[in-house]
This record gives structure tokens, C-alpha cells and sequence, in this order.
């Protein structure tokens, strides 16, 4: 089913603003949903594209019965438009949008709050960087350029414009600065810094805020069953990103499999014990580059949680509560000497492993590194 207001997890001030634009015929012909990852940027841009596709509104929301509602139950309304950066595969060399339609449409309907890693996961594309083509912005001018079907509004959905180069922002702009009439661009950004500053001063920006802890809990409780210490908890490390709380909630069982090897590392580091580093490493060999990756990112957070737990502010911390009782005897180890190293050393294993190294010497390497750092 299509996101409709009501499916949008808070933002009753954005959803209250959007919807009055319209009612006021104040509604400019170019917007930019800006803010931090996971307050539902996305999923805000898909119900406010709803609304001005639906035929018969309500006051608050679009009325989900008419024609143009149902065909966007599977986000195939042909006065629908949706840009998204992709990458180019081995059968492509001119990518589009379309060519990834299918995709980008099962993903809306699977869970709208989504993010970059996520998307490249759902095309397969793990090791791609993903962009706007030159042909993109010529295939948007060809379907703007048919009138619409429906006889009303046009709505260009277009995700990620900071991935636009230059080549290809200078193509849109003159259709975002004089689009054809009815015809109104969406763009979600992620980082809206980073988008031409010629398209930025075209754009009215709509502002989201982060999440509340209450509101994470809320949705993961109502729409996931999490019972309410779970949702909590949850809700409380992801810092305001909904996205990255269900995430978390999917990915118990690796996060569980990250945190036993950082206990094993960290134990056999300070014993010295060059035998079980020697498995550890094996261990960490065989995950995989997307999953080492993601570990390390673990790793990194746990290193700056037990660096911070050492202050005592719980109000600071943001682990689980099984990372929180490994803390109270590792944390004291994580110290001023010693964690700026640790963190640099992870990120340069990082790097390593997004260059392709050899992981078994990247990671021997990062445990004998350890077996010093943990000492001082």
C-alpha cells in the first residue's frame, strides 16, 4: 500500500505545513525535504506526491479510494516521475532511472524508510557508486514534455540530488526553474550542502526534524510488536534515525556475532594470547568485505561508548544492555592515552578493506596493534 500522511511516523508540523500550501495556492513549484537521516524524509515526499496526485482530498490527507490513489498503491501512477542516482551494469551503458524502476518501486512498498546502503543492497550494487547520468535529465524532459494523464498535477520525485554532477544539474535546472504547467519537483536530500548552489537557490527548502526517542519507541512498538524495553532501548541508540533502529531491530543477530568478536579480540589482546587471535582473525576473514565493514563500524562505536562510559552520564550512553555490563570491567581500559589511537587504527583498517587488501593481514595486523594500545 501506498504512504499516505497517516503512514508517516510523526512530523505533524511538516505534514500540517505541506498540506496548507496547497490549501493556500501557495504551493511553489519546487521543493527540498532536507534533515537529518531517518526522520522520514522520504516517506514525507511520497504522501505530500500522494496528496497532490489524489482527486479527491480530504482535509488532511489524500483520500486513498480515488483512481490516482489506487495506482499508487504499487507507485506506478503515470503522472509519477521518480529520479534516483544509480549505477551503471553490465547491460547499460546509458543508465536511467527506469532501468531500476521495478527495484526502486518493491523497495517503496517494502519499507520507505530506507537508505543509501540500503538501496544498493536492493540493486545489488554493494560495491557501486551510484550517480545521475547525463541521460537522465534528457529522459525527464521527455516525459514532462507529454501532457498529463490524469488532466492534473505532475509530480517529480527525485532522490539524493546531491548525486547530480554538474553536467547533469545545469540539464534540470532550467526545467526546475521553468517547469511545465502543474508540474512540481520533490527532491530529498540527504545532504543538501552538497547540491549545485544553483539548483539550492530554486528550491524552497521544507525542514525535518529528528525523531524523538518516544516517537522511535512508539512506531517499533505499534508497527513491529517490540515489546516497550526492547523499543526503548532501540529507540534510544538510534539517535533520532528510524531507519537505522530497524536496522538494528533486523540485524540482532549479526550485532550480537559483531559483539562476541569484539569481546574476543579485546580479551585475547590483553592476554596476549596469539593463538585465539590467530582464530579470531580467521573468524573475521570469512564474514565477508560488506559485513567486515560493518563490523568495524560496530567496533568503532563500542570503542567510543566505553571511552564515554567512563564519565558516568548515563544520559550519554547508548548501548544495549548486555554492552553496558561488558563496559563496567572493559570500559576503564579505553582511556585519554589510548582511545584516539584505537580509533585510528580501525579507520585505517577501514580504508584497508574498502581498497581490497588481504583482510587476514589487515585484521592480524589491527589485533597485534591492540595487544600495545590496550596496555596503555
Amino acid at each position: 500500500m501506498a504512504y499516505g500522511f497517516q503512514q508517516v511516523i510523526a512530523q505533524q508540523g511538516v505534514k500540517e505545513h505541506l498540506v496548507q500550501m496547497v490549501r493556500e495556492n501557495q504551493l511553489p513549484h519546487a521543493l527540498m525535504f532536507c534533515g537529518p537521516q531517518g526522520a522520514g524524509k522520504l516517506p514525507l515526499a511520497l504522501a505530500f506526491a500522494r496528496y497532490l496526485l489524489c482527486t479527491e482530498p480530504s482535509e488532511n490527507d489524500a483520500c486513498g479510494q480515488c483512481a490516482g490513489c489506487r495506482m499508487l498503491d504499487n507507485w506506478a501512477h503515470p503522472d509519477l516521475h521518480f529520479s534516483f542516482p544509480v549505477y551503471k551494469g553490465k547491460s547499460s551503458d546509458h543508465p536511467v532511472s527506469d532501468n531500476y524502476l521495478d527495484a526502486w518501486r518493491n523497495q517503496l512498498m517494502e519499507n520507505p524508510y530506507f537508505d543509501t546502503e540500503m538501496w544498493l543492497n536492493a540493486i545489488k550494487a554493494e560495491n557501486q557508486q551510484i550517480t545521475f547520468y547525463v541521460q537522465e535529465s534528457d529522459a525527464l524532459q521527455r516525459k514532462l514534455a507529454l501532457k498529463s494523464s490524469q488532466g492534473g498535477r505532475k509530480v517529480v520525485l527525485m532522490w539524493l540530488p546531491e548525486k547530480m554532477s554538474q553536467e547533469v544539474a545545469n540539464k534540470l535546472l532550467k526545467l526546475i526553474e521553468e517547469p511545465p504547467l502543474h508540474t512540481y519537483f520533490l527532491l530529498v536530500s540527504e545532504d543538501p550542502e552538497m547540491v549545485l548552489g544553483t539548483i539550492q537557490s530554486r528550491v524552497q527548502r521544507i525542514n525535518v526534524p529528528a525523531l524523538s526517542e518516544e516517537e522511535i519507541a512508539n512506531a517499533l512498538m505499534t508497527l513491529h510488536a517490540v515489546p516497550e524495553e526492547l523499543a526503548q532501548n532501540i529507540a534510544h541508540i538510534s539517535r533520532g534515525n528510524y531507519t537505522e533502529a530497524l536496522k538494528r531491530l533486523e540485524a540482532g543477530n549479526e550485532q550480537q556475532q559483531f559483539f562476541e568478536l569484539f569481546k574476543q579480540l579485546m580479551r585475547s589482546s590483553y592476554m596476549r594470547d596469539l593463538r585465539d587471535l590467530q582464530q579470531w582473525t580467521q573468524s573475521v576473514k570469512e564474514l565477508g568485505r560488506e559485513r567486515q565493514k560493518r563490523m568495524l563500524d560496530y567496533f568503532q562505536r563500542l570503542i567510543r561508548e566505553n571511552f564515554i562510559y567512563n564519565f558516568h552520564q548515563d544520559e550519554l550512553s547508548y548501548q544495549t544492555q548486555e554492552e553496558q555490563q561488558f563496559s563496567q570491567r572493559f570500559a576503564p581500559f579505553i582511556n585519554e592515552i589510548n582511545v584516539i589511537g584505537i580509533m585510528d587504527e580501525l579507520s585505517d583498517a577501514q580504508r584497508d578493506i574498502e581498497q581490497n587488501v588481504n583482510a587476514q593481514m589487515v585484521f592480524f595486523d589491527f589485533a597485534m596493534k591492540m595487544i600495545i594500545l590496550l596496555k596503555r
